[in-house]
């Protein structure tokens, strides 16, 4: 016989016999096989079995076969199917066959040939109930493989219902799905496949409302002599008789409704219809899906182009306030002359805004020169800035400019300049006063007309006060601060420049990847993005050339649960919000705390004891005891 054996979170392990053609897998108590899992949803898997293999399928839930991610799979004695936290391990004994055919209902005459095409002499033995149910496992396989490629939705929605009442030998049918809480027709056929017009009024209501309440499948024998539903003034003036109503999940919510039906006979279905009709709508629940997500993703497109037209400065993505603060700021100076210190964590784009500035100033014709200081080593950096002379140093063979010359007329970029070594720090700021530069060997200095932006992920005021950095350079580059936010604080901004790299590296890789699930969009706003811009288009990147399907989730880009941030307890919260709030207001006013103490509409002492705590926090001494105080 087969069996699944189940190992749930919390070590728990049980077998499981597989006695059934249609066997449900849930966190939900109505399943076959319920898995007491919360990162299993209500109804995530079903395990088929057409008389010879048992297969897998997904009813909405995300699983993995062996380590691979599967959205169907034939099951092999020792597979180990996972989803959520729970593991399934199939086994399978040879003499499952026999046994089966025992117990399976008499033959049925009009199914009992076999299927068209098959070469498996074993389905030739199967009674008529089993053959039927093969047949019909096997025409939904090839209708789906038929429509996954198709992404018209109206066409999808009239070959689903078309399909749905030949298999179930109803006389119509409806699909309606959920639009914001409340169920919507969305197509309505007949038997001879053609549309049926004032479907709305071709239905039970009453029936309807009972699924999308319970969110279970119901078979109505006779409408009219159901006590539950024969008073429904939809029953009666209809005269409803065979009524098949399932419902239409994705991943645990109702996402519609499938609705066949028979007016003119009773005991029209049978309870394996049903089975078969609730497969079925998972299995157009995917398509579906499918459909409308690139249909979305195509309108997401559009959008994405219009927002890219009104989102973007230059070459720079995204709207924030944070980010509109900058632009500000660079349309101010960038017409002038002045030297501009960038700062912003590493990965935040800062070089981005170095060449944005000098595209804007009176230079935009010159050149535009980089120089990262924290990648060349010292005894070369001296060189590589102000050039050298012939036989300055071993291997110098020949005079060579620096960056310094070559950026006459446009723009120098210091990139990292908080790396550069002290020693060096003075004959930079000689050469940004003096305008004049010398090249190593040489003593005749060279005048440069140049523009100069640096940029840090350093606070360079902390490493003045350690002697790391010196104060006159550090005045004399920071004349204009530019601070970038972190990709964290850019909200929408990570969702826009998302699409963007996966537009660039599905055209570079001739990826299928085209944009990405909801769940992927709210996993990306969640995480903390460390490594800022630099990390989400490296993850994006490599997401896009293993990507199989056209949209990415969560899991494509190793944003799983454990990676987000945790969560803050709400003091911790009130307490960092406070922090923030008090700097940034002093920071407006200067640092002047007794102006900040009357705008916040606080004590004095209150923000003195801020700036201890700030202190405290720095030099690692413990705080002073605290006194009687304001809070905010």
């Amino acid at each position: 016989m087969a069996s699944l054996t189940v190992r749930t979170p919390d070590g728990k392990v049980r077998t499981v016999s597989l006695l059934k053609r249609i066997t449900s897998l849930g966190r939900g108590p109505d399943n076959d096989v319920p898995l007491e899992d919360s990162g299993v949803p209500p109804n995530a898997l079903h395990v088929t079995f057409d008389g010879t293999r048992y297969e897998v399928g997904s009813l909405g839930a995300t699983f993995h076969v062996n380590g691979k991610r599967r959205d169907n799979h034939a099951l092999s004695t020792g597979d180990v199917v996972k989803v959520g936290g729970t593991e399934l391990t199939f086994s399978r004994e040879d003499a499952l066959r026999e046994p089966v055919r025992r117990e399976l209902p008499e033959r049925d005459a009009s199914f009992a040939s076999p299927v068209a095409g098959s070469s498996d002499s074993h389905t030739s033995e199967l009674p008529g109930v089993a053959g039927r149910e093969l047949v019909l496992l096997k025409r939904l396989t090839a209708f789906s493989e038929r429509l996954f490629g198709s992404y018209d939705v109206d066409r999808i929605l009239e070959s689903l219902l078309d399909e749905a009442i030949e298999v179930t030998r109803a006389d119509k049918g409806f699909l309606i799905l959920m639009d914001s809480g409340e169920p919507r027709m969305k197509a309505a056929r007949n038997v001879a496949r053609e549309n049926i017009e004032d479907a709305v009024e071709k239905l039970s209501d009453s029936i309807i409302a009972k699924v999308v309440k319970d969110q279970k499948a119901i078979i109505v024998a006779d409408a009219l002599d159901t006590p539950e539903f024969k008073a429904s003034e939809s029953v009666v003036n209809l005269k409803v008789h065979s009524v098949m109503c399932v419902p239409v999940m994705h991943k645990g919510d109702l996402f519609g409704v499938l609705y066949v039906g028979n007016d003119r006979l009773v005991n029209r279905f049978e309870p394996k219809s049903l089975d078969m009709l609730t497969v079925f709508a998972a299995q157009a629940s995917l398509l579906l899906q499918n459909a409308m997500l690139v249909n979305d993703l195509k309108l997401d497109n559009t959008e994405l182009r219009r927002k890219l037209e009104d989102q973007r400065y230059g070459d720079i993505v995204g709207a924030c306030p944070g980010m509109r603060d900058v632009y500000k700021r660079i349309d101010k100076i960038a017409p002038t002359d002045i030297s501009v210190l960038i700062t912003g964590e590493t990965g935040t784009g800062k070089e981005l805004i170095a060449r944005e500035i000098h595209r804007r100033s009176p230079r935009t014709k010159g050149p535009f020169i980089t120089v990262n200081c924290g990648a060349i080593p010292e005894n070369l950096l001296e060189s590589e800035l102000f050039g050298h002379a012939k036989g300055a140093f071993t291997g110098a063979v020949a005079t060579k400019a620096g960056k310094f010359q070559a950026a006459i007329g446009g723009t120098l970029f210091l990139d990292e300049i908080g790396e550069m070594p002290l020693q060096l720090q003075v004959k930079l700021l000689r050469a940004l006063q003096e305008k004049v530069v010398y090249k190593v060997g040489e003593n005749r200095g060279e005048p440069v007309d140049i523009r100069v932006v640096a940029a840090t992920n350093k606070i360079l005021e902390e490493e003045v006060k350690r002697n790391a950095f010196r104060e006159d350079l550090y005045y004399r580059l920071n004349v204009v601060t530019v601070k970038l936010p972190p990709l964290r604080e850019r909200g929408e901004d990570i969702v826009l420049l998302s699409q963007v790299f996966i537009k660039k590296y599905a055209r570079e890789f001739n990826s299928k990847a085209r944009g990405f699930t909801p769940a992927a969009a709210v996993s990306m706003k969640k995480y903390g993005w460390p490594g800022n811009i630099r990390e989400l288009e490296n993850r994006l990147k490599k997401a896009v050339v293993l990507a199989d399907k056209p949209l990415l989730g969560p899991d494509d880009l190793d944003l799983k649960p454990e990676n987000l941030e945790p969560i803050m307890p709400l003091i911790q919260a009130k307490e960092e919000f406070q922090k923030r709030y008090i700097n940034e207001v002093l920071a407006r006013n200067n640092g002047n705390r007794t102006k900040t103490a009357k705008d916040l509409g606080v004590d004095p002492r209150t923000i003195f004891r801020h700036l201890e705590k700030l202190e405290a926090e720095k030099t690692g001494r413990p705080l002073p005891p605290e006194e009687n105080e304001e809070l905010l």
